[in-house]
């Protein structure tokens, strides 16, 4: 009788711990998706350059933004003059890479944020999220850009 009792105890321990192991595996899989889903698929309005305030230039168009688009990981977005686009990956511990990005070649006077912006892009290696803001970094130093999120249909 008592070998019955511990042979039940060791098969329910062993039923719990696997079930265990796969509620862990599929959390973690679901965490994953849930940052993905935070940066991705939102309108990104930048707020702040290089610790500064960004306000629309006497002749622009519209806002600088960005997208994160997850269904084909690419970026797009309005640079103050120049729509651009190009690439991303994210990784594992908010980081994130950018790849090669494309613009238009539209000259603009007195618009003079484009180039300081677009190298946030070439210089961000991870990325912070508080509250619907994102801010994009390098390294632990100061954030190069801080936007906020603006959400997509």
């Amino acid at each position: 009788m008592k070998s019955k009792i511990i042979c039940i105890f060791a098969i329910i321990t062993t039923m719990v711990s696997c079930n265990t192991m796969k509620k862990t595996n599929s959390d973690a899989t679901a965490k994953k998706s849930d940052m993905e889903n935070v940066i991705t698929d939102k309108y990104w309005k930048l707020i702040t350059l290089d610790g500064q305030p960004v306000t629309m230039a006497d002749g622009q168009e519209r806002e600088t933004y960005f997208t994160l688009k997850s269904n084909d990981n690419t970026i797009a977005g309005f640079a103050g003059c120049n729509n651009f686009h190009g690439t991303f990956a994210l990784e594992d511990g908010n980081r994130i890479k950018f790849g090669t990005i494309a613009t238009t070649m539209k000259a603009c006077n007195g618009i003079t944020i484009e180039h300081d912006y677009l190298q946030v892009f070439n210089t961000a290696d991870n990325y912070t999220i508080v509250d619907d803001v994102l801010s994009l970094n390098v390294g632990r130093r100061a954030p190069l850009a801080v936007f906020e999120a603006a959400y997509m249909n």
